[in-house]
């Protein structure tokens, strides 16, 4: 410190302890007098900085109420009175800066009664008072203090006042964490005090350029900004409601644990799982990882939103501003802009985002949330729009990571399956993890929670149901565990609208429909006289219901997220049998009784004005499932449940590309769908699903779109016209007609190889519904357009390059590919588990990560085919082409690899425990690390092959493994094997 100050202090400040020091001084003098006489109260008359006041019992430092920014203001002042000499930058910086640092502390301490109770009459230390005069001592240049000035949490004095404070709090009685964690919150947030304080020192400081009055007004507004946002948008969160509930969110709500993903495997480490929050704070640390994503997945109803609401709240309690919470739904970015940047800046509403610097400013670190990566909007997932738009996300982190005006960090949630099919192509920074569902202490955790809100009679009661041995095990050990679940099931059994034994002979599936079914149930008749005025209460359930299924494709349609009121509105008004339930009730579409009734099932207004969005993408998904059922039962007998134009194909064919020509079914609709479909009727209804006549139907209609009939046709043709209406109704909607048609088309796909999956699994229906999505082989077994479904692989990439593998990858399993020709074609990731590709052509695919357990691949040619990492176990390869195949990491335990020709072959690090190798050639195959352990390699071939780390590849696996159950009868060219392990030598006897 420079020794004027220091003398200041000591000297100039001591001499107004005397009483009559004080006559005839001025207003800069009188402040100087408060200061010498809190010293001289605190037993401080030798002290030599305004920080020693930290010495003082901290309830003090609160206490006395003195405005240190102001005192130091005039405390400047008098020193230029006392010295008639203007202070230097680093003279009036470090006084500044003191004050600055014990305004914030007493911010933060003030606002937290318990902890001033708690540490408030300590005394200070001998070690305090050493680090104290080792500051008063410290060397302080004008350069330093400029660098103060533009950023204080990183400034030398920053570092120097932590020391100070940090050992102060732990002798105070704070734990090592906590004494960091508000040492540095203090730090962060001096900043704004001490340009206050320079801007309000005036002309003590005028020819040392401090700032403006303007710039100071910029800066406060800034603060103003966030401290306003911070209000109304974070704190709010954990007290919304859960759903009409009149608890929230914050009342029931428990920890979350997840588990590590292996980014090489692309699955979860079989680990134990760990506290979610807790992961995130340690990331948070600064030297943690600064340059990874947190990346959260899970499938739907998990918590990944209510997540980010309570750990958004927890950040802002307890580490703002070391780290300002931003939380962003990605439903509500209508478009990704060409930068992440550029994108923050148009979704965060607020004035601190809206100047082009908010980012490249040093003393404001944001953590953005960004939730729902599944949710972005059409635009954002199709052309490759997810991929693109993680990368942007990447490439930001690093450069937080390496540009020293940033220091943001990203942690975004989204649904497992959004992913698939661009695993291989994500940025190598995502840090990835996947919610578990509840274990047992959770489960009771929760409970617990609910036992606060409901009391102990009804809890013990659900719990009761729980615990019942007619409970399916499905509902006991997942469901249950699903905190979106968990709740529905809690509170219908709470209104007694579930029973027991409505779950007999349920699968997981059906479980899970039944639930949703009775939500929907239950919400239109026992909260339905709450919500909604006379008028609407006319209408019966069912009618009520029509109109939200209508909603729920409508959102879907949307984006999955919210659609406008009057897209329902124009749908409703052009289906006959709605519009005569809406005039029967004299409600005229349009008016307010029907936007009651889009309120009705837990719709609320959407993040666009004018738009409406369910508070849980899952129940929009559901609604949307039995919107598509009833369709699919009128497509088989026509006019039965609902009035229309006509039935003839072409009806249906519109209704298609209407229904099903706005983006990808999800695995969720589609499931919901399936189970919708094939669960029986109540007794004395009808079963209105006939799977023979709409398997044909759909069959009729995709060798039609494969033909390009529907795009060919003149104008206005259906792919047009859908594109016309999804226009009008959404106003960003960027869909094609060329999209759509591709949409429609992998829509049919889909349904057509869950109905053939369906068909083999019952008995009478197994011949009649048989889907070839390459043909049906003719009678000498081949296909007459074996590259049938390459080309419709090359014509689905006008949506985007890896759009048939995220539309249709994940229900290929099952499917019949056989003779197809596939060279060259990417199915990384995609689900082909149980698939015939016997005598298929795969040569030099890319099925990296992919499932192909129990398939056949019986003489299918796959050589130089990339199946690193792939599912194959139990999968039938019997005489196989694989040669220079790469099928390092695969696991191929308990496959028939028979006769397969597997020479120079990648087998590295490979699982063949249990594999019939049988006869294979291995001949040059790499082998290195490969796990043969109870493998059979009777008569197999391996000559030169490469039994342990050949180093074709700098990469280390280890010896190949073996055990007593592995078979070597009859193998030949083991004298030629490369780097052959000696303790397999001489099991083998081989010299």
């Amino acid at each position: 410190m420079a020794n004027r100050i220091k003398k200041f202090f000591t000297t100039d400040i001591k001499e107004l302890f005397s009483a009559d020091a004080a006559e005839g001084i001025g207003e800069a003098g009188k402040t100087a007098t408060e200061v010498a006489k809190m010293f001289k109260e605190q037993g401080l008359e030798n002290s030599n900085l305004l920080l020693e006041v930290l010495n003082s019992p901290l309830a003090q430092v609160v206490g006395t109420g003195l405005p240190f920014v102001g005192m130091a203001a005039k405390l400047l002042a008098f020193f230029i009175e006392k010295t008639q000499q203007q202070p230097t930058l680093a003279e009036c910086i470090f006084l500044v800066s003191q004050a600055a640092y014990l305004e914030s502390f007493k911010d933060f301490i003030g606002q937290d009664a318990s902890l001033l109770n708690r540490i408030g009459q300590t005394p200070v230390s001998d070690k305090v008072k050493q680090l104290l005069k080792k500051l008063a001592d410290l060397e302080f240049s004008d350069k330093a203090a400029k660098d103060t000035v533009i950023c204080f949490r990183d400034s030398i004095l920053a570092e120097e006042f932590n020391l100070v404070l940090s050992q102060r709090l732990l002798q105070a009685g704070l734990n090592a964490d906590e004494a960091q964690i508000l040492t540095k919150r203090v730090a962060a947030n001096t900043h704004r005090y001490l340009i206050e304080a320079w801007a309000v020192s005036g002309d003590a400081i005028k020819n040392l350029g401090q700032p403006s009055i303007s710039e100071w007004r910029e800066e406060q507004e800034k603060y103003h900004s966030i401290d306003k946002y911070l209000q109304e948008q974070i704190t709010s969160l954990p007290l919304e409601p859960v759903f009409k509930e009149n608890f929230s969110f914050k009342d029931i709500y428990v920890p979350l644990k997840a588990k590590p993903i292996d980014k090489k495997a692309n699955r979860v480490k079989n680990t134990e799982p760990f506290d979610l929050a807790t992961w995130a704070k340690k990331l948070l640390e600064y030297g943690k990882k600064e340059n990874k994503v947190m990346f959260v997945e899970a499938g739907p109803g998990r918590g990944k939103s209510v997540f980010c609401r309570m750990f958004a709240d927890w950040v802002r309690q307890h580490l703002h501003p070391v780290w300002t919470p931003v939380l962003i739904r990605l439903r509500d970015i209508p478009i990704l802009q060409k930068s992440f940047r550029e994108t923050l800046k148009e979704a965060v509403n607020a004035s601190f985002a809206s100047d082009d610097g908010w980012l490249t400013d040093r003393n404001t670190r944001y953590l953005f949330f960004l939730d729902g990566f599944d949710e972005l909007l059409m635009e954002g997932r199709s052309s490759g729009g997810l991929e693109q738009f993680l990368k942007q996300v990447g490439q930001f982190q690093r450069d937080c990571d390496q540009n020293s005006e940033m220091g943001h960090r990203v942690l975004i949630t989204g649904r497992t399956l959004a992913l698939q099919g661009i695993e291989r192509q994500m940025p190598d920074n995502l840090d990835r993890v996947e919610i578990q569902i509840m274990d047992d202490g959770l489960q009771q955790q929760w409970l617990s929670k609910w036992e606060a809100q409901l009391g102990a009679e009804k809890t013990s009661a659900f719990q009761n149901f729980l615990q019942d041995k007619c409970c399916p095990h499905n509902v006991k050990s997942e469901l249950s565990r699903e905190p979106l679940l968990l709740y529905l099931l809690a509170a219908m059994h709470r209104d007694k609208i579930l029973k027991v034994e409505d779950f007999q002979g349920t699968n997981s599936t059906q479980a899970k429909i039944l639930i949703y079914n009775q939500a929907v149930n239950w919400v239109l008749t026992e909260q339905r006289s709450k919500l909604l005025n006379r008028n609407l209460t006319e209408l019966e359930t069912e009618d009520l219901r029509r109109i939200l299924t209508e909603a729920g494709l409508c959102v879907v349609q949307s984006g999955g997220e919210c659609a406008p009121v009057a897209m329902v509105e124009k749908r409703l008004r052009e289906d006959n049998s709605v519009k005569a339930l809406l005039e029967k009730a004299q409600i005229p579409i349009g008016d307010n009784p029907l936007r009651n009734a889009l309120a009705v099932f837990y719709l609320q207004q959407g993040s666009k004005e004018g738009s409406v969005e369910f508070v849980h993408k899952s129940f929009g998904e559901f609604l949307c499932a039995e919107r598509l059922k009833q369709s699919l039962e009128d497509w088989t007998e026509p006019g039965k449940k609902r009035i229309k134009f006509n039935t003839q194909d072409s009806q249906m064919d519109w209704e298609i590309y209407d229904l099903l020509g706005y983006g990808a079914l999800t695995e969720e609709i589609v499931e919901y769908l399936m189970g919708l479909l094939t669960t029986p009727a109540a007794p004395g209804e009808e079963n209105l699903f006939r799977p023979v006549e709409l398997f044909e139907r759909l069959e009729n209609f995709y060798l039609r779109w494969c033909e390009g009939e529907f795009i060919d046709a003149p104008p206005e043709n259906l792919p047009q016209k859908k594109m016309r209406l999804l226009r009008d109704q959404l106003k960003t909607q960027e869909l094609g007609q060329r999209q759509i048609d591709v949409y429609a088309g992998l829509n049919v796909m889909i349904l057509l190889l869950e109905l053939h999956r369906y068909g083999q699994e019952t008995p009478e229906f197994k011949d009649k519904m048989v889907f070839y999505p390459c043909g049906k082989p003719n009678a000498e077994g081949e296909l007459d357009d074996a590259i049938r479904l390459l080309r419709l692989i090359g014509y689905s990439r006008c949506v985007g390059y890896f759009d048939f593998l995220q539309t249709v990858g994940t229900f290929l399993s099952g499917a019949n590919l056989s003779g197809a020709n596939l060279g060259g074609v990417e199915l990384c990731g995609a689900d082909l588990g149980g698939a015939k590709l016997n005598g298929a052509n795969l040569n030099g695919a890319e099925l990296s990560d992919a499932y192909l357990w129990d398939a056949d691949l019986s003489g299918a040619h796959l050589s130089s085919a990339h199946l690193s990492s792939a599912h194959l176990s139990d999968a039938n390869l019997s005489g196989a082409d694989l040669s220079r195949a790469n099928l390092s990491d695969a696991e191929l335990s308990g496959a028939n690899l028979s006769n397969a020709h597997l020479s120079r072959a990648d087998l590295s690090d490979a699982d063949l425990s249990g594999a019939n190798l049988s006869s294979a050639d291995l001949s040059r195959a790499n082998l290195s690390g490969t796990d043969l352990s109870g493998a059979d390699l009777s008569g197999a071939d391996l000559s030169s092959a490469h039994l342990s780390d050949p180093d074709l590849s700098h990469r280390t696996f280890g010896d190949v493994k073996w055990n007593e159950n592995t078979k070597w009868e009859n193998v030949r060219g083991l004298d030629t094997a490369v780097n052959f392990p000696e303790a397999l030598r001489r099991q083998l006897g081989i010299q």
